[in-house]
């Protein structure tokens, strides 16, 4: 049971625990460079890798190859670059990054928090974050 006055997460308003809020998250694309050198390093040590590699690996290293929207490594920092020029948490960077939102609208709409009271972003920064990103996939 939970205790009196605990409130309930809500990652819309960034009410996601203080283990999350402090917590290095990994986008999509970040996850699969790192299990890509994972699997490449068993590669190494292994006349067949996938004897060494269990369902969960194989697993995991599909889902986030399928859904990671930048495959270059270079895109992959640069998109952490630009996105962390806008002060925001480690979730929303996420969120952000995995999604790929195009315009204000649909990031608002992913990430409610970009428009809380004290640390609202504009629609304008908004859309040059996302055309920042945009440029990135573009020439990736």
């Amino acid at each position: 049971m939970s205790g009196v006055g605990e409130e309930e997460e809500n990652a819309a308003e960034l009410k996601i625990g203080d283990e999350f809020l402090k917590a290095k998250c990994l986008m999509n694309c970040e996850v699969s460079l790192i299990l890509e050198h994972k699997y490449e390093q068993l590669q190494l040590v292994s006349e067949d890798p996938m004897n060494q590699v269990s369902q969960v690996f194989e697993k995991s290293l599909q889902y986030v190859k399928r859904f990671s929207r930048y495959k270059n490594p270079d895109a992959v920092r640069q998109v952490r670059e630009i996105l962390s020029r806008h002060q925001l948490t480690e979730f929303e960077l996420c969120v952000l990054g995995n999604l790929c939102p195009e315009t204000a609208e649909e990031a608002v709409a992913m990430v409610p928090s970009l428009k809380t009271k004290g640390r609202a972003h504009s629609d304008e920064a908004i859309e040059k974050m996302l055309n920042d990103l945009s440029l990135v996939k573009r020439f990736e």
